[in-house]
């Protein structure tokens, strides 16, 4: 009896999943953009989703980016800083395309400092911003004085501590902490409760000895128990730092990347390496905030999707009932309906991230866009609603497919390509 061979696919695909398998994610720092993403230019924007030009943003990517000027200086009010944009002299590019990642609009300028993940498997590293808390954000497209004190706030203070507690402590394996938060119910994307306590408490010891004031020790203690979306950042960061590590695998059909710019969706394939393949972002569904509902929603955006490229977020819904009443799909029966699902377009199980109410099944790993264009079902992501408007911020929370255009486009453009080298 012969054993069938596996295929020059399949073979690309499990050497993609054992590197994702072995990633070790560790939080080791805090520091300004421009000392970590070299060269960053003055009069630079990132933002989250696939590249896109400042005519096709949506209100509240554009409203984030006019605070953003502020913030750096390079404008003192939004009519100068629209003056600016005017003028052609910001340069705008993906978070992705400079190891990084933002949630929602997910911008970064050379002053904001990022949080560094390192990839100790592997070496390479993936950097994000510190999550800003609730209320006025600049990542929902708020750009008053208050949202500019609390990113100074974040520069001045919050991120020094941050470093040198973390410096201090050798790094947090994210590995272990989202393991254990997966038990205690989060899905580490709408639902970060769990992982947040998990690292103050791993953290707040060094963070302790390293404050040089007690007042700066308070403030670091209110922001950290009082922002539960606190290692949402950190697991987008982790997830990043992982899944690049599948990029650029001859033959290999898996998802690197998902990510929104509030006008489209973009995803990558392995084999492709940085090419975007895109298609008009959907709207969320899920629960508004009391006074809104869908009439003033923004499509969807953000790079937090690369948390369910990874296999949590709506990926590992049946870990957390709670967030599926939050974003408004009901209990824990459909809550495991969804983990289902990605379970069909899926090619691995994780060994380490494991559901407790699927008895210890790993989340779905590995989105392969073979199955998702066989099958027709395409990734859900757990997600934020933003108002449309500029300012007014977070309205909501529910649920987002892909598109499966974006697959569609990425198999024929993988196919073009074996026709070519078949030649």
């Amino acid at each position: 009896m012969t054993t069938a061979m596996p295929s020059p696919i399949d073979t690309a695909n499990a050497q993609a999943l054992e590197r994702i398998f072995a990633a070790r994610p560790f939080l080791v720092g805090v520091q300004p953009a421009r000392e970590l993403l070299v060269p960053f230019d003055d009069y630079t924007v990132l933002h989250a989703g696939p590249p896109i030009e400042w005519e096709r943003m949506c209100g509240p990517l554009r409203g984030a980016i006019l605070g953003a000027l502020c913030y750096e200086g390079w404008a003192v009010d939004e009519r100068a800083a629209q003056a600016l944009i005017d003028a052609g002299k910001i340069t705008f590019r993906p978070c992705h395309s400079a190891s990084a990642v933002g949630p929602m609009t997910g911008l970064i300028t050379p002053s904001m400092p990022l949080m560094v993940v390192e990839n100790r498997a592997f070496g390479n590293r993936a950097y994000t911003t510190l999550n800003e808390g609730l209320g006025k954000v600049l990542r929902f497209g708020a750009n008053d004085a208050s949202v500019l004190q609390r990113l100074h706030w974040l520069q001045q203070v919050a991120a020094p501590l941050l470093h040198a507690a973390l410096q201090r402590s050798g790094g947090l394996d994210l590995r272990v902490l989202m393991a254990q938060a997966l038990l205690m119910g989060d899905e580490m994307h709408q639902r970060n409760v769990a992982a947040t306590s998990l690292l103050v408490r791993v953290l707040m010891p060094h963070l302790v000895r390293v404050a040089a004031a007690s007042v700066q020790l308070e403030e670091m203690t209110d922001y950290l128990t009082g922002n539960d979306q606190f290692f949402l950042n950190v697991a987008m960061a982790a997830a990043k730092a992982t899944m690049d590590q599948t990029m650029h695998i001859p033959g290999c059909t898996l998802v690197t990347a998902m990510a929104r710019n509030g006008t489209e969706f973009g995803v990558r394939v392995s084999a492709l390496g940085e090419r975007w393949f895109t298609a008009p972002v959907e709207m969320p569904t899920g629960l508004y905030f009391p006074g809104f509902s869908a009439v003033d929603a923004n499509p969807d955006m953000g790079d937090s999707a690369i948390v369910e490229t990874l296999g949590v977020g709506a990926f590992a819904m049946a870990a957390s009932p709670a967030v599926a009443q939050f974003v408004g799909v009901g209990g824990l029966v459909e809550a495991r309906r969804y983990t289902a699902e990605m379970l069909e377009i899926t090619i691995g199980r994780s060994p380490h991230l494991l559901l407790p109410t699927l008895d210890g099944l790993g989340v779905p790993t590995g989105i392969d866009i073979r199955r998702v264009v066989e099958t027709g079902l395409v990734p859900w992501i757990n997600t934020g609603i933003a108002h449309r408007q500029a300012g007014i911020g977070q309205i909501g929370a529910g649920v987002v497919q892909a598109p499966l255009a974006c697959f569609v486009q990425a198999l024929e453009a993988l196919a073009e390509s074996w026709d070519s080298s078949s030649r």
